[in-house]
């Protein structure tokens, strides 16, 4: 049986600077944290597994296939969704364009026990904020409807694993709630998550498995309970 992702000794550059060096981490049917300081190559890891920024060297491999530098496409076609830092919505699309664009009809998500595909309208149901804003702008909502909206559009690739960077940043406490509930429905419903997350509050939250990252390496990995319970490797580790 192969994880849903295996990701091992990555290294990534953005020109000549070598960013991500040697990091390694595997994904099951759970909710798997990376955290790290500011600059670490958390955002980065991220990218280069979704071929955004492809690594130099290392594998990426996802349900025992090799996706190493693969095309964003190709790696989004094969079940990963992913839900970038800044949120990156398109100012010229509505809400239900944006849902509508990037729906893969048809599909259902491998391992999911949750009703079969998501669809526009059930992203809609499930954030109801967006159903009354259908025809407005994703850029002109607020924080946590564009939040919402980044979620649904990636829900409507029907991924296996969500890839989550930074979802709670710049949200009030209210749209962070929203945030955690809509994850742990998904967990509930067998998606697989990747968590990028600098609230420790929303980590603990959600987490199962955490690896750290410290100047582009992964240092630490261990199940959540064991690294929340442990006040000084926090300390160590994140300042925390």
């Amino acid at each position: 049986m192969h994880s849903r992702l295996e990701v091992t000794n990555l290294h990534s550059y953005y020109g000549d600077s070598h960013v991500l060096q040697g990091c390694s981490l595997t994904v099951e049917a759970e909710c798997t944290c990376v955290l790290g300081r500011n600059g670490m190559g958390k955002t980065t890891l991220m990218r280069s597994i979704m071929g955004l920024t492809p690594p130099r060297d290392g594998t990426v491999m996802l349900n025992g296939k090799d996706f190493t530098r693969a095309k964003p496409e190709r790696v989004a076609q094969a079940g990963i969704g992913y839900v970038p830092q800044g949120r990156r919505l398109f100012p010229s699309l509505s809400v239900e364009e944006h849902l509508t664009l990037f729906h893969r009809i048809g599909k259902s998500s491998p391992g999911c026990t949750g009703p079969a595909g998501w669809t526009p309208q059930r992203v809609l149901e499930l954030f109801p904020e967006l159903a009354s804003r259908r025809k407005v702008s994703g850029t002109l909502l607020s924080g946590g409807e564009q939040q919402m909206l980044t979620m649904g559009r990636a829900l409507v690739t029907n991924p296996s694993l969500l890839i989550l960077d930074e979802p709670s940043e710049g949200l009030a406490p209210v749209a962070v709630d929203r945030v955690v509930e809509t994850c742990r429905e998904l967990l509930r419903d067998g998606m697989s998550l990747l968590l990028v997350e600098q609230n420790i509050h929303v980590a603990a939250a959600l987490a199962d498995r955490i690896y750290v990252l410290v100047s582009g390496r992964t240092v630490h990995q261990s199940a959540a309970a064991d690294f929340f319970g442990d006040q000084k490797l926090r300390q160590t580790l994140l300042g925390l």
